[in-house]
């Protein structure tokens, strides 16, 4: 038996969320009037509405059930399953939503938050008062749009990572690095199937039930705002790329640094030990004829010191220091 689904029921009287049972989808499908049905969960009620209320192909069904699929568009008798994707933040940025479009209803799955879905029902709150087809293009748009806001801030935190290299690298930068990279390669495996499914959807009228030429520019402008997604995340790739080079040339300046200042003690050392053992030689002339302060003093300490100071001086003179 099925049971009411919590959902979004945005129709003709307005929007909000409630309790949905199957009478009353059964009494919206009879009335013939367009409504949005949003489905939060993907739970097994939510599923059964689809089969047993709206009776969609069983193939249609079975690929709503299973997310982290890839953008596309399969076409049956008078509706279309959509898979879409919209930026969110949460562990994988990314939002899924399948959509179930006909010219009498559109039936969204998610089992993410959606940012863009209040803003959408928010501006429907008096009723639905558009065509389904441009229904359909506003929520494939605020999926769309949704990708700006999140670009935008991989773009600042990209200079932030930036200017902190500069300052001093350490392991947690280059750790944000990869992240990042890992983020941007989870949207760019999404966005460039979005992409080509929205040309599609832009340039042949017949894959869309109510699709009219002045719709048709509608999604042709998510086209391009597709293609300035992905420009904006290959961009941001080699930025990145710039970034981790920056921080490999970092961080083999500063092992230059040390491995200069360890050769020059060493250099240093080096004539000091030379004196220090020629004079520690067990010869009679230099055990009986050289003793007492003095020497100590002038051929111990002294020439030692001078030798270093002299080396010193050569390398400032160098630049080395």
């Amino acid at each position: 038996m099925l049971t009411a689904v919590t959902a979004y029921l945005v129709d003709a009287s307005g929007s909000d969320e409630r309790a949905v049972a199957r009478d009353e989808v059964e009494r919206l499908l009879d009335e013939g009037a367009f409504f949005w049905l949003d489905l939060h969960g993907g739970e097994e009620d939510d599923l059964a509405l689809l089969r047993d209320v709206f009776r969609f192909h069983p193939l249609a069904v079975e690929d709503s059930e299973h997310f982290g699929q890839r953008s596309k568009l399969d076409e049956y008798d008078d509706y279309v399953f959509i898979v879409v994707y919209g930026a969110v933040h949460d562990e994988d940025d990314l939002v899924e939503v399948h959509c179930f479009y006909s010219e009498r209803y559109l039936v969204t799955l998610r089992r993410d938050e959606c940012p863009a879905f209040p803003h959408l029902r928010a501006r429907y709150s008096e009723g639905l008062s558009e065509d389904g087809i441009f229904v359909l293009y506003r929520v494939i748009d605020g999926l769309v749009d949704s990708f700006f806001p999140l670009l935008d801030e991989i773009d600042d935190r990209i200079d932030e990572l930036e200017d902190e290299i500069f300052a001093g690298p350490t392991d947690a930068q280059l750790q944000a690095l990869f992240g990042i990279k890992r983020r941007l390669m989870r949207m760019r495996k999404v966005v460039a199937p979005e992409r080509d499914l929205l040309a599609g959807l832009s340039g042949r009228i017949e894959r869309l039930p109510g699709m009219t030429p002045d719709a048709e520019r509608y999604f042709f402008n998510l086209y391009d705002h597709m293609l300035r997604i992905g420009d904006l995340i290959d961009s941001y790739r080699d930025l990145m790329t710039g970034a981790m080079d920056v921080y490999l040339s970092t961080v083999s300046n500063r092992v230059n640094d040390v491995m200069k200042q360890l050769t020059v003690i060493a250099t240093i050392f080096l004539p000091l030990t030379y004196i220090t053992g020629y004079f520690g030689q067990n010869f009679p002339e230099l055990v009986h004829f050289i003793g007492g302060w003095p020497a100590f003093i002038i051929l111990g300490i002294a020439l030692e010191a001078v030798t270093a100071l002299a080396l010193l001086a050569w390398f400032r003179k160098r630049g080395w220091f």
